[in-house]
């Protein structure tokens, strides 16, 4: 990664951190929770090589980036606001936007709010699903799904909660997330996204005897020491602005994307089996939609897991363009 180059530049208010390589046409790369540009490590160098201009950034919360304090700051305007302020301060009019986990709302509201910007989406491991007049406001649709028991994004919604439990151990938290949401963990030692309210969140995985062979102790090293400096709060403040984000964007229902895009995600992500059937219709609300695959054996951390299948793939639909 010595060819992977750093630097901050000034967005929509605050200072952002950015690893970047290469040179030709801009590709902005959308990290998840709990990650950082680092989750962009193998396709960095592999867009540069291809011909692309590849920037992943810290996004707002988290490594970095600045972190600010409202919970509110981090709403999808915000968020969104960043990814394109990043564009004009690259000096570039337009750009392809790739998002994993959460990346992946981030890259589809800045698809649907700026098409003049982002000619092109890469959705990794959550397909877009377009919200409805019918939907629940997200928080009570998951107490209606969970009943007795608590879901994982309910659990982030008290403020201070969850930063408590995540930080008590951020070597253990890490190990856990990485290994139990992969496709190397046997489905007993997954993720569970519904658990007891009595349990806490670091209850609901395991960490492995040996880690898998796509992720390295240095690798590890490097992600714990980004947590222990910022804490998670950043990162979970996303989380509460779900009901926020559904608050302000009804003008948003039924939209489709419009541009080319692509999507990517294990074949055993637990996250993509909570979105069901949006697999099934992704080409209705995606008509431009170019690529969709599904990486066998694979699951959450799918461009860390698999990278030079997912490299191939996200190369071979940036050339497509």
């Amino acid at each position: 990664m010595s060819n992977i180059g750093h630097r901050f530049i000034k967005t929509n208010g605050i200072n952002m951190h950015i690893a970047e390589q290469g040179s030709g046409p801009l590709i902005i790369l959308c990290h998840g929770f709990p990650e950082g540009w680092y989750s962009w490590r193998h396709q960095l160098p592999a867009l540069a090589e291809a011909g692309f201009h590849a920037v992943a950034p810290d996004q707002r919360g988290y490594g970095q980036t600045d972190q600010p304090e409202a919970i509110e700051d981090y709403d999808i305007f915000q968020l969104t606001g960043d990814i394109v302020g990043l564009v004009h301060a690259l000096g570039e009019d337009q750009a392809v936007i790739v998002g994993h986990d959460w990346g992946a709302p981030v890259a589809w509201h800045c698809a649907l709010l700026r098409q003049d910007m982002f000619r092109a989406v890469g959705l990794f491991s959550i397909p877009y699903v377009p919200r409805t007049w019918d939907d629940l406001r997200p928080t009570d649709a998951m107490r209606l799904m969970a009943g007795d028991y608590e879901f994982y994004q309910l659990y982030f919604q008290e403020p201070g909660k969850a930063e408590v439990d995540l930080e008590a151990d951020v070597d253990r938290t890490i190990r856990m997330m990485m290994y139990s949401g992969s496709g190397d963990a046997p489905p007993e030692k997954r993720w569970r996204f519904i658990f007891e309210k009595s349990e806490k969140l670091t209850d609901i995985g395991c960490v492995p005897d040996t880690l898998p062979d796509w992720l390295t102790e240095q690798d590890v090293e490097y992600m714990v020491g980004e947590f222990k400096r910022t804490g998670f709060r950043g990162g979970v403040n996303w989380y509460r602005n779900i009901d926020r984000m559904w608050e302000r964007t009804p003008f948003l229902t039924g939209a489709k994307l419009y541009q080319p895009s692509m999507f990517v995600a294990g074949e055993v992500d637990t996250i993509v089996a909570i979105y069901g059937g949006a697999l099934n219709t992704l080409e209705q609300v995606i008509p431009n939609l170019r690529k969709k695959v599904l990486i066998s054996g694979a699951g959450h951390w799918v461009q860390q897991e698999r990278p030079a299948e997912v490299s191939n793939h996200l190369v071979e639909f940036l050339k497509g363009l």
